[in-house]
Parts: C-alpha cells; structure tokens; sequence
C-alpha cells in the first residue's frame, strides 16, 4: 500500500468516494440525503464516447422509484419484458411477479451515468473529473488520499466505487481471487450492408449456432450484435470492425457489410470476488468488489444496489448513531449476493457452450423453464426480487424487499424519498418514540399488506414483522442505534 506523510489537512470531507460511475454516483447520492459531505473522484475527463445499452432490472427500477428518479429513468429509456434474461433462453415473463415494476428498462449507459450524477450533484455532492487516487494512508480518525497531480484529501471514510481494475482495492491490498477468462466475446451497435430480412434468414438457416451469438436489429438501422472472439483477448483493447467482420464470416458466413459502428468492446468471462468489502476505514463498492460475465445483464444492477445497500449504514456511522454492527451487515449481506450472481453466471456461461453436453443441459432447463416455478425462480435471481438477506428466524417478509404498495399517502416508496426507515403501521397502536428522527411513521389500517405492521430499513428491506411495542423497540435498537433523548 502506498502511504504518504501524513499531513496535518482538516478533514474537509465525510466520505471519498474513486469513481463516478452508477455506483459511485449513487452512493453519493444516498449520503447526501443524511447531509454526509461527499466528493467524487472521476479518473477520466469526458463521459463514455460509446453509447452501449444497458439494462435496469427490476429490483434497481424500484430503488429508482424509492429516491424519485424512475421517471426520469423512463423518459429516456425503453420498457422491455422482464423475461429472456437468464442464459437468452426465450421464455414469457411470468405472470405476477411481485412487483409494482415488473419490467426491465434499457438505457444508453452514458445516459444513466448522467442521471445518477446529476441527481448526485442536485443532492449537494462535488464531484471532480480527471481526478486519478494514486496512493492512500489511513489512520484511526480518517483516510488520506492522493490524487495524480500530488493534491492530498483527508476524509473520515474512502469507498473505492473505481471498477474491476480498482486502484483502491489494489492499494488496499485485498484480495480478488476467481478465474481468468477461458473466452472472450466481441460486441458492438452498428449498422449493416444488407436487409434485416436477409439477416435472419442468414442466421435462421445456420445448423450449428455458438452461443451468445445474435445480430439483432435495434431501430433507426443500428444493430446489436455479439459474437465469439477468435481468442479471449485482453479485455481492455477494445476490438476492430474487421474483428466484427471476420468473426461473423467465420460463424454466418457473412459479415452482412456491418459499418459505421457506434462502439465496440468485448468481455471475457472472468469471474471474481474480493475478499472482503471492508478493510478499516475504506470499503469497496460495484465492480471493484465484483466481476463477472455481462450474461443476463447483472452487473450495473449489482453495484447500485450495493450502494444503496450501503449510503444509510455510512451514514449512521458518521452521524454517530449506528448500532456497532451496522457497518459490518453491509459486507454480511451484499458479499453473498454477490457471491450467487457470479454462481448464476458461472451456469450461464456454461449454458450458452458449444459443447455437447451444456447443449443438453440448456435443452432440459429451457423444458423445465416451461414450469411457473422453475421460470419464476430465474427471473426473481436475476432482477434480485427475490433476495433474502438473513436478519435471523421470523417470517418469511423477514430479510426481504416490500413491493411498492399503495398507502392512503398516495403509494409505499413515495414515502422512502428521504433515505429514512419507516414504521408502516396497520394496528395504530405504535409508534418509533425516541427514534423518530431516524424513522418515520405511517398509521395506515388500510394499506395493501397482510401483516400488522412492518419496519423498513432505508433500502425498504423488512428488518421486523409484528404487531408489539418493546419487539419493535427491540429491532429499532438493532438497526437505529440508540434512541434520541
């Protein structure tokens, strides 16, 4: 780890945060809803030239809800089904998923980036672009960093949000272990020489497919289009159009006069996991804490969710009213979650093989995936509804996310905007007491649920179940720390 002198530099800020991507951007936006002083530090100058689509599933579009922001989101995106995700096999969405969103959003990647930082930004949060962190020291108050041009800024806490390379991670010195890419796939927009019906024609009639292959029209004349690299390549090159070209010859046996292409990049199937998200006063965040294939468009999703997960907990750390645990619970709930994204993508990958046998396994799963059940089950991993983090024995709500539910204020995560827990109440008799200015409070024997009260935490995960005032108090002592007064 490079360590620098330390310096004598007032703490000017909370919270660092490397990186202002979705997962840096959110994160500061969930810390500025607790008044946390927050910098971004961005490494690079100018937003993504390359306007790669990206996909919101549907646990990341209820947290855009929570915070006020899935309007925004889907005057700029296009609603998708909510199904197809897990390995590109073709199968409905199933039918009512627990959610008031169930769909999927894709969005130019620079155009959610924008967002989130601009939402970022109106929260209060200063962010800095061309800001590289080269070298970091921290001590029992505080984390100072270095940036390339030698500045030092002190803060109480660093969150390394600064992708699969992290610099953080790596000064850190923790570990990454998983597997290096064994494939590699190349893919791009762009448009092509010949019609679209001479495409599917083409690739229609083709006996032997390897898979994830697709040259798919996307409007206005650009077309998605993925195919498997000659080798695996090194992730960071990005590749050519005569790459395009001479793998489609290779696999279509047309290159289909592809040009003008509006980015290109390609991905191997690398799978790794950090050993851990915490190490002192600096924690790591998204893709550097995570990586694994794009199969089933996870990775974006991942990391907001970790921030979110995340924001209230630093928060209550700074603000001094976090129970001693609380900190920790963030690697405790979000490394497995993590951990099973990269086991589902790990199948995936295996899944879409050319060999024999992941043949016969993806013709057996795409029949069992006939069954609501099994289809169900899939598409709750992938969108991460159906996420249960272990708050111990209770209910089976206990852990989980509540859907967005109507309330006689109008609907449930309307009154999440603020970053705040809530005590929905259906008895009346209840109340947060003491802890009111950390949980709000909604008397409702109306609203849309069947049990008698519910506790949400601030990223509307249920932390208690129940209809009694000292169980209640109990499990606000847990999660809010001590009661004011």
């Amino acid at each position: 780890m490079h360590s620098p002198q330390p310096t004598a530099a007032p703490l000017a800020y909370d919270v660092v945060i490397a990186g202002c991507g979705p997962t840096g951007a959110m994160l500061a936006a969930e810390l500025r809803l607790h008044d946390v002083r927050v910098l971004v530090l961005e490494k690079e100058t100018e937003p993504k030239s390359f306007v790669r689509i990206v996909g919101l599933h549907i646990r990341s579009l209820e947290l855009m809800a929570m915070r006020g922001l899935l309007e925004r989101v889907l005057r700029h995106g296009r609603r998708r089904p909510a199904a197809g995700f897990f390995a590109a096999i073709d199968k409905p969405a199933p039918k009512g998923l627990d959610s008031a969103h169930a769909y999927m959003v894709g969005i130019p990647q620079p155009v959610i980036e924008r967002l989130l930082e601009e939402h970022a930004l109106e929260l209060g949060a200063h962010v800095r672009h061309g800001q590289a962190v080269t070298g970091l020291d921290q001590d029992d108050k505080g984390v100072t960093v270095e940036l390339a041009d030698g500045e030092r800024v002190r803060a109480r806490y660093l969150v390394g949000c600064d992708g699969a390379r992290s610099t953080v991670r790596k000064l850190l010195g923790v570990g990454f272990p998983g597997e290096p890419s064994r494939t590699g796939t190349l893919m791009g927009e762009m448009e092509a020489g010949v019609p679209q019906e001479e495409i599917a024609a083409t690739i229609a009639g083709l006996r032997e497919r390897p898979q994830p292959f697709w040259v798919r029209p996307f409007g206005q004349g650009i077309y998605s289009v993925v195919v498997p690299a000659a080798e695996a390549g090194d992730r960071a090159e990005p590749p050519t159009l005569d790459e395009f070209r001479r793998q489609l010859r290779a696999v279509a046996g047309s290159d289909f006069g592809v040009h003008s292409p509006r980015w290109l990049s390609r991905f191997g199937d690398a799978t790794r996991l950090a050993e851990r998200y915490r190490a002192g006063r600096v924690l790591l965040a998204g893709d550097a804490a995570h990586i694994h294939p794009p199969i089933g468009g996870q990775g974006l999703n991942l990391g907001v969710q970790d921030a979110v997960n995340l924001g209230w907990k630093l928060a209550a750390q700074i603000r001094g009213w976090a129970p001693d645990p609380l900190l920790d619970t963030y690697q405790a709930e979000r490394r497995p979650v993590a951990a099973d994204v990269l086991d589902n993508t790990r199948a995936q990958t295996e899944l879409l093989s050319a060999g024999p046998g992941p043949r016969a396994v993806r013709r057996l799963l795409t029949e069992l995936m006939d069954f609501d059940e099994v289809n169900r089950h899939l598409i709750e991993k992938i969108t991460a509804i159906g996420v249960r983090y272990d708050f111990g024995e209770g209910p089976d709500l206990l852990g989980r996310r509540l859907r967005d539910i109507d309330v006689k204020q109008g609907r449930l995560y309307d009154l999440l905007r603020r970053g705040r827990g809530l005590l929905l109440d259906r008895t009346e008799r209840l109340t947060p007491g003491g802890w009111s200015d950390r949980v709000d409070h909604l008397a409702d024997p109306g609203a849309a649920l069947d049990v008698p009260c519910v506790l949400l935490r601030p990223d509307g995960h249920v932390a208690w179940v129940g209809d009694d005032q000292r169980d209640l108090d109990g499990h606000l002592s847990r999660w809010f720390g001590t009661p004011a007064g």
